[in-house]
């Protein structure tokens, strides 16, 4: 958690300036939420490891001590909790106030958020999140609204050479189902795969071995990384999805679908733009269709990413609500951001007497 000094202060408050006008000219309306929820929708196993970094609020005097008289986990002890992400309190505030809203509703929301990490460049304990959702909205013009948006803020900034990585996590799915993993292993299997950039092939077989994940799915998937590559794949469109699929997944009639459908989008947002990661997982468990990472050549770390969350909302309204959303770092944004001059050095105060 930092201190900022004017200069810095007012060049984050001009960069957030252009970030807010950029989505309003996109037709989002910006709203906002409490930093703290209740403890248990934060901890209602949507957030992913982001629910283990999340800070609770005790609860207060009697309540207090009732649940140390009884209390079997830290967790017992706490009523509320700082928000981990805007996701979460988006889909609560939606479900509050869905008759005053517009369908679809186009979300900006702009504001801290806190987790306990391990500080180290680019990952605080408390930092700013900048999120768009669209809530309301089944087909991909949602995440093609999204994706148009954050492009157009992105460059609105003057940050040139980025890329947004997208996958689908109804492909992951179907190619553990096609290497054999059952479906217990799934969710274990994609946090070692999710590793993939960083331990490589041998380091992800490795690890599932460690884990004793299925030998023979295991091996599957070893074959399908260490399989040659015949030719070079354009960076997004059918071709390039299909060809980075295992032989068998065609088995699964809504593969076709989803194939055509992160096709759509990467032609409505732009090829060059748009590049295909057939091992793009993100961590969050609520994701339920096409995910994407906002990415840059100057940055070790993504600094954006999102995708689509359609039971989320069910969760707390009762009914299923598509929705789909994306969210920039600030706190990394600001670091590709050339510096200008918003502390007002070269201004000129005009004093009358």
């Amino acid at each position: 958690m930092r201190d900022f000094l004017p200069a810095e202060k007012a060049r984050r408050e001009a960069i957030l300036g252009e970030i807010r006008a950029s989505y309003r000219a996109h037709g989002f309306e910006e709203i906002e939420t409490p930093v703290a929820e209740d403890a248990e929708r934060l901890h209602a196993g949507l957030g992913g490891d982001n629910e283990k970094l999340a800070f609770g609020i005790l609860k207060r005097g009697e309540d207090f001590e009732r649940a140390l008289a009884t209390a079997t986990n830290a967790l017992d002890l706490a009523d509320l909790g700082l928000r981990f992400d805007l996701t979460v309190p988006l889909a609560r505030f939606y479900a509050t106030h869905r008759a005053e809203l517009p369908v679809p509703f186009r979300a900006i929301q702009i504001a801290p958020v806190w987790r306990a990490e391990r500080p180290q460049k680019g990952r605080y304990r408390q930092f700013v999140q900048c999120d768009i959702d669209v809530i309301g909205e089944p087909g991909v013009l949602a995440e093609v609204e999204l994706l148009t948006a954050t492009a157009a803020t992105l460059r609105r900034l003057g940050v040139e050479g980025f890329s947004i990585r997208v996958n689908d996590r109804r492909l992951l799915t179907a190619m553990l189902r096609t290497f054999g993993f059952a479906e217990a292993e799934h969710d274990p299997v994609l946090v070692t795969v999710d590793k993939l950039d960083k331990i490589g092939p041998d380091g992800v077989v490795a690890e599932l071995t460690e884990r004793d994940a299925t030998a023979a799915a295991v091996e599957e998937l070893r074959r399908f990384l260490f399989r040659p590559q015949t030719r070079e794949l354009p960076p997004f469109g059918e071709e390039r999805i299909r060809r980075s699929l295992p032989q068998g997944i065609d088995a699964d009639p809504a593969v076709a679908v989803v194939v055509a459908e992160l096709a759509a989008i990467g032609e409505a947002v732009g090829a060059g733009l748009v590049t295909y990661d057939p091992w793009l997982v993100r961590g969050m468990g609520y994701y339920t269709g096409p995910i994407f990472e906002v990415v840059h050549p100057d940055l070790g770390y993504s600094f954006g990413g999102g995708g689509r969350y359609d039971g989320m909302i069910g969760r707390f309204l009762g009914q299923e609500v598509p929705a789909a959303g994306i969210s920039l770092g600030f706190e990394r944004l600001v670091d590709l951001v050339a510096p200008s001059d918003p502390a007002g050095e070269n201004a000129v105060a005009i004093v009358y007497d």
